[in-house]
């Protein structure tokens, strides 16, 4: 497969990295709508500004199991090799109250299998915050090289995450809550006639979304107990944390922190996660401006860490437990499902020493773990030149080959591959 037949641009809008991310991380940044049953209820609410009318939430959830359908709608995506749906649906906040999150669900055309189609659900990358960096309103670059998943006949789904496309904010790297984002959206496509989902599912990710994908390795049995993950693709994962929180302050991704610190609010409150214990006034002030905009909206890269950091947040107890807990490092069991992390060699946004030493953390816990670090290649760029290989660990998975894999991957000489003894 060649990197040509995917565009740089629309991979780029697809993970939410590359030159998108860049300025991000230097920032901070149709059809009617059918309800999926009766009991769906009025839609009373209203959507983000700019957005389409059916991001509106409704005032009342016609029910608070996860993975409910509230409503969805066909979208016509000519570039897609399928037919697409945007779904909104139950999910589980950090606190475990009920939530309206958003994605697409993306159907093969070929006729579905017995039992249904076997499902690969998407964890994005960091795009923004607010509700209108939502990936769903742009479907056809919203998943990276979706059409290559399609054409195995596998159904390809894909959360917004919680405050992309619904109302409020992004909490930006709790791992927790977009896990469960992107596990019901495969519950949400199994109660949707038209999907004609299977339970067998595995999930991929890269960059945010590669901690997505490891956070549902590590719930997907006690939070879904009903389906069957089969394996779990974590792309350039960030994980060490303390490490990268010194690495960022002085670096252009240095608006990371920022939109983590902010993130972590969003998600667990101001009692868990006081921003005035780790933000200066004038960080507290620019707030607002994460909600304006997505990748090229703001311009704060004339702002040093040390003006908008007030604290490190490793030095505040409340702070250092919840980034501890939203660290893949801090994992003590294995699962079951075998993983596989993927990487480019020159990636300088998760430098693949991060990965290396996560790895061997998983093989000391007993994880079923492989790693592909595919030299030359960038955090974005790496995407084409592993997908070949992970299309084919996947289908050992969905096959129910055993593991580890002997598969060796091709997608570029050289790679580099590293297994637990």
């Amino acid at each position: 497969m060649s990197a040509s037949r995917f565009t740089n641009v629309a991979l780029r809008r697809a993970i939410g990295i590359g030159t998108a991310l860049v300025v991000l991380a230097m920032v901070a940044t149709a059809c009617s709508s059918t309800s999926a049953s009766s009991t769906s209820g009025t839609l009373a609410g209203t959507p983000a500004a700019g957005l389409p009318s059916f991001y509106a939430v409704p005032s009342h959830l016609p029910s608070n199991k996860p993975g409910t359908v509230i409503k969805y709608q066909r979208v016509a995506t000519p570039s897609i090799d399928g037919t697409v749906y945007r779904v909104m649906y139950v999910s589980e906040s950090t606190t475990g109250k009920p939530i309206a999150v958003t994605g697409l669900v993306m159907v093969p055309k070929t006729p579905p299998p017995p039992g249904g189609y076997r499902v690969v659900t998407w964890g994005h990358g960091t795009n923004g915050m607010a509700p209108q960096c939502a990936p769903s309103l742009k479907p056809a670059t919203a998943v990276p090289l979706q059409n290559d998943l399609l054409e195995q006949g596998w159904e390809v789904t894909a959360s917004d995450y919680q405050g992309e496309g619904t109302p409020g904010m992004l909490p930006y790297l709790v791992g927790v809550l977009a896990a469960r984002n992107t596990i019901d959206i495969v519950r949400a496509a199994r109660n949707m006639k038209v999907a004609h989902a299977s339970s067998t599912y595995a999930v991929w990710g890269h960059s945010e979304g590669g901690q997505t994908a490891l956070f549902a390795l590590h719930i997907a049995q006690s939070y879904a107990p009903e389906l069957h993950l089969v394996g779990v693709v974590a792309g350039a994962p960030p994980s060490q944390f303390s490490v990268i929180y010194t690495f960022l302050k002085t670096s252009p991704y240095r608006f990371y922190l920022f939109m983590a610190e902010v993130g972590f609010n969003a998600g667990y409150g101001n009692a868990a996660a006081p921003l005035t214990e780790v933000l200066t006034s004038k960080a507290l002030k620019l707030i607002p401006l994460l909600t304006k905009g997505c990748h090229t909206y703001l311009t704060l890269v004339h702002y040093s860490w040390a003006e908008l950091g007030k604290a490190n947040p490793f030095d505040v107890p409340k702070w250092r437990t919840l980034v501890e807990e939203n660290d893949p490092e801090s994992f003590t069991t294995p699962s079951p499902v075998p993983l596989l992390i993927p990487q480019g060699g020159t990636d300088h946004q998760i430098p693949p020493i991060s990965t290396q030493i996560l790895t061997t953390h998983f093989c000391k816990i007993g994880q079923d773990v492989e790693r592909w670090i595919y030299p030359g290649k960038s955090h974005a760029g790496v995407i084409p030149y592993y997908m070949p290989d992970m299309i084919h660990w996947l289908s050992d998975r969905f096959a129910g080959d055993p593991n580890p894999d002997p598969y060796v991957p091709v997608g570029e000489p050289g790679v580099q591959t590293t297994t637990c003894p």
